[in-house]
């Protein structure tokens, strides 16, 4: 019955998420005016509003002007579902799942406003970012290595405060890093151009806050080798994807959901396999 109640709660909050992905990115408000074709501006009826089933019963098609919905719609909502329920299965009912609900849902939303708009709006991250040092209070949050430096210096933290540095620690480093390998590309790239958006900075800002150190720096990596995978074949393959703007804070987003889940696991074997743990 949790699981089920869980899928319907990913369902509807799906919903929501396409209305964020689709109106935040244009500095529209998410509660006014209610959901209408993009096309024909009809609003929507309740009974093709239901996630996932209308579009199924309306054959993917607008019930007045006939224009095909997009596809990401359904994609967005089975997502959503599914993820949540897989974060309820590895942390089960509590504040860890609340809070790893929330990122993933936000993360969902940055994916998708990076990949069909080039966006990261601060209107998601900012409150995002709070909310999660907020948390940190209450979900403890990875402190390596800042919590062994305290230690070795004779300066023990009560868990709570730990948790909280590792938030801001990692904020620091994920944030930061983005920031300087931006501000150097900018000035020594030879034609002051713009490699990294600053959303991909408050992105990462906002993973160090959730994940502390450790599963930030995993984050980078496995968002950078996601990015290599799919875009360098298309740009092998295909001219016209070597000019492309690549969303890089939707592969960063991906792999953010996936440390989300898996990362302590991924970490931890990686941390037997290397010798630094036993």
């Amino acid at each position: 019955m949790s699981y089920l109640f869980v899928v319907l709660f990913g369902l509807a909050f799906g919903s929501f998420l396409n209305v964020c992905i689709a109106r935040l990115p244009l500095g529209l408000s998410v509660v006014r005016p209610r959901s209408e074709c993009p096309r024909c501006h009809h609003p929507i009826r309740w009974y093709d509003n239901i996630p996932v089933l209308s579009y199924v019963l309306l054959r993917g098609r607008c019930r007045d002007c006939g224009e095909p919905i997009s596809l990401m719609y359904p994609v967005v909502e089975l997502g959503t579902a599914g993820l949540l329920l897989a974060a309820f299965r590895i942390d089960g009912p509590g504040l860890p799942f609340v809070r790893d609900a929330f990122l993933i849902m936000v993360l969902i939303v940055l994916v998708f406003t990076d990949l069909t708009e080039r966006r990261i709006p601060h209107r998601v991250t900012v409150p995002a970012i709070l909310i999660g040092l907020g948390s940190s209070w209450f979900v403890p949050v990875d402190s390596r290595p800042l919590v062994q430096l305290l230690m070795h210096w004779g300066v023990p933290l009560p868990p709570a405060l730990t948790s909280f540095a590792g938030a801001v620690t990692g904020a620091i480093v994920g944030g930061g890093l983005f920031y300087g390998v931006g501000e150097a590309f900018y000035y020594f790239g030879g034609r002051r151009k713009q490699y990294l958006g600053f959303g991909d900075v408050m992105l990462m800002l906002l993973v160090g806050v959730y994940f502390g150190v450790p599963l930030t720096l995993m984050t980078i990596l496995l968002g950078s080798v996601l990015g290599s995978v799919v875009a360098l074949p298309l740009e092998f393959l295909n001219p016209r994807f070597r000019r492309f703007a690549w969303p890089y804070g939707s592969f960063l987003g991906a792999a953010a959901i996936y440390v989300c889940l898996r990362g302590n696991v991924l970490l931890e074997a990686y941390l037997r396999w290397s010798g630094f743990a036993t």
